[in-house]
C-alpha cells in the first residue's frame, strides 16, 4: 500500500514538474516575442496547453512566471551559447553575441522601456548586466590585462558597451547593417579596444 502511495505520489511529481517546463517553454516565447505588457497569464496558458488555473497554481503572477523563465530557461540558454567561446576568441565570441543576440536584442529593448516600473524586469535586467560584465572579464582577458584601479574600469565598460545588446540593435536597425556586416562591426571596435596602450582612455 505505501509503496503504491510512493508511486502515485512520484507520478504526480514528475507530471507538475513536466506542466511547469511547459509553462516556463510556453513563456519565454512570449516575452521573446511580445512587449511585456502584451503578455497575459492566460495567454501563457493557452501556449503551454494548461488551463489558466494551472499557471497560477505553479506561479502566482505574470511577474512570477517572467522571473521563473528568465532565470531558469533564458540565462542558462545565453551562457551555453556564449561560453562556447573560448577566452581571448574574439571572433568565436562575436560569433556567440550574434547568434544570440539575433533572438533576444528586441526583447531586450522592449524590457528596457518598462524596467523602470515593473520590479521584476528590473530584477532580470539588473542580473543580466551582471551575468554580461561577467562573461566580458573572462572572454576578453588581453584587453584587462595589466589594468587596475579606474582605468581596468574604464576598459570593461567600453567592452561590455560595444558588445551590449543595444550596441548591436543599433547597428542593424538604426544604421541597417546585414548581420555578417554587424559581427563585423563589432569584432573590429573590440580589437580596437585591445590595441589601446595601458590605461589609455582614447
Amino acid at each position: 500500500m505505501n509503496r503504491t502511495r510512493t508511486y502515485s505520489m512520484q507520478t504526480r511529481a514528475a507530471a507538475a514538474e513536466l506542466t511547469r517546463d511547459r509553462i516556463l517553454d510556453a513563456a519565454l516565447d512570449l516575452f521573446l516575442e511580445r512587449h511585456y505588457d502584451d503578455v497575459s497569464m492566460r495567454e501563457i496558458a493557452a501556449t503551454a496547453g494548461v488551463a489558466p488555473q494551472t499557471v497560477v497554481n505553479h506561479f502566482a503572477t505574470k511577474e512570477a512566471v517572467f522571473v521563473a523563465a528568465a532565470f531558469e530557461r533564458f540565462q542558462g540558454q545565453t551562457e551555453e551559447l556564449r561560453y562556447r567561446a573560448a577566452a581571448g576568441d574574439i571572433a568565436a565570441a562575436v560569433d556567440a553575441l550574434a547568434a544570440d543576440y539575433e533572438r533576444t536584442a528586441g526583447a531586450n529593448a522592449r524590457l528596457l522601456a518598462v524596467e523602470d516600473r515593473v520590479p521584476a524586469v528590473h530584477e532580470v535586467l539588473a542580473e543580466g548586466r551582471a551575468v554580461h560584465r561577467r562573461w566580458v572579464e573572462r572572454t576578453f582577458p588581453n584587453a584587462l590585462a595589466g589594468l587596475r584601479g579606474t582605468a581596468r574600469k574604464r576598459r570593461l565598460a567600453q567592452l561590455a558597451s560595444v558588445t551590449d545588446a543595444s550596441t548591436w540593435l543599433l547597428l542593424r536597425r538604426d544604421h541597417g547593417l546585414a548581420e555578417a556586416e554587424a559581427a563585423d562591426a563589432v569584432r573590429e571596435l573590440i580589437e580596437s579596444i585591445h590595441r589601446k596602450p595601458k590605461g589609455s582612455s582614447q
